[in-house]
């Protein structure tokens, strides 16, 4: 085993990999790998996989300027990791007949992939960062890693869209009261270009577990309005037993309420959002929020609305 395929993927030498000098700025893979041989030598050649290929090479690269990576970024390598193994593991079951030099790279690749994984999860797995207790939660189920995310949470120092997406996800299971604050945390922290309507849905289903029919109506409508899914109308009208009265109303705020969500008003009250995330906590956050958006609105039904 040669001492560069030792650097790339032996994480018992980590240090070594973080701590090369003499760097190209170009993030370009191909230069990057042109300059820093030992980053992409472990890599298969061709050109299948280039995106997460790309991807992998970009942030070792990235690594290397790091004399002490981050956490987050830890978890970002494990991720790329993984999705660079997946890919060249598919890649690795085509068969060339005239080319088997190239299959026999593709799987000399994914099985180094699968060993550099398997030896980053071990060399993270008892850094307590929130983000690699995340991975471990996500991947293995590792009900302690569940615990310093859930902690993280509760003690107002989570901020990763990622990780409070997952967990208000797991929340709609087993504590559809807390998942409601964090989806409602996502929708008033969030910058608008990034919000995810399937928030809207997740808050719907809640709705739907409490029996709030009408909120589970507007909150799909929103969902509806601010995506490509598309609903049986009749199905959707059944949910408030056909009232045409109500839905129209509804309707109104559905869209009253995704203009508040994504208004520039809305979106330069999120650093005092954030600020007050981190003194009171997620309770009083989710009453802040939902006050500000009826203020936005200025609609006075809304008014306690979705306290409730």
């Amino acid at each position: 085993m040669s001492n560069n395929f030792v650097l790339i993927t032996s994480f018992t030498v980590i240090g070594a990999l973080f701590g090369l000098f003499g760097c190209d700025n170009d993030r370009n893979s191909d230069l990057i790998c042109k300059n820093n041989p030992e980053l992409c030598s472990d890599l298969h050649k061709d050109s299948w996989c280039r995106f997460e290929k790309g991807d992998l090479i970009r942030h070792r690269y990235a690594l290397k300027q790091s004399s002490s990576p981050t956490g987050k970024q830890l978890y970002q390598q494990l991720v790329y990791l993984e999705n660079y193994s997946k890919c060249i593991e598919l890649a690795a079951g085509v068969q060339h007949k005239l080319n088997t030099d190239r299959t026999r790279d593709r799987e000399r690749a994914f099985a180094v992939s699968t060993q550099t994984l398997s030896e980053l999860q071990e060399f993270t797995r008892t850094n307590n960062e929130v983000h690699l207790a995340f991975y471990r939660w996500m991947r293995f189920n590792d009900q302690d890693s569940f615990a310093i995310v859930e902690d993280t949470y509760k003690q107002g120092g989570l901020t990763d869209n990622d990780i409070i997406t997952q967990l208000a996800a797991y929340y709609v299971r087993v504590s559809p009261n807390d998942a409601k604050t964090l989806y409602l945390h996502l929708l008033a922290t969030t910058e608008p270009a990034k919000i995810d309507p399937d928030w809207f849905l997740a808050l719907a289903s809640i709705y739907r577990q409490q029996q709030n029919a009408e909120k589970e109506y507007l909150l799909t409508r929103a969902n509806l309005l601010m995506s490509d899914n598309h609903a049986d109308e009749e199905k959707l009208l059944a949910i408030i037993n056909g009232n045409k009265t109500l839905a129209t109303e509804l309707d109104k705020q559905a869209l009253e309420l995704i203009s508040a969500v994504m208004s520039k008003q809305f979106a330069q009250s999120r650093p005092l959002i954030d600020q007050y995330y981190i003194t009171h906590g997620s309770v009083q956050l989710t009453k802040l929020c939902l006050i500000y958006i009826h203020n936005v609105l200025n609609v006075k039904k809304i008014q306690n609305y979705w306290l409730n």
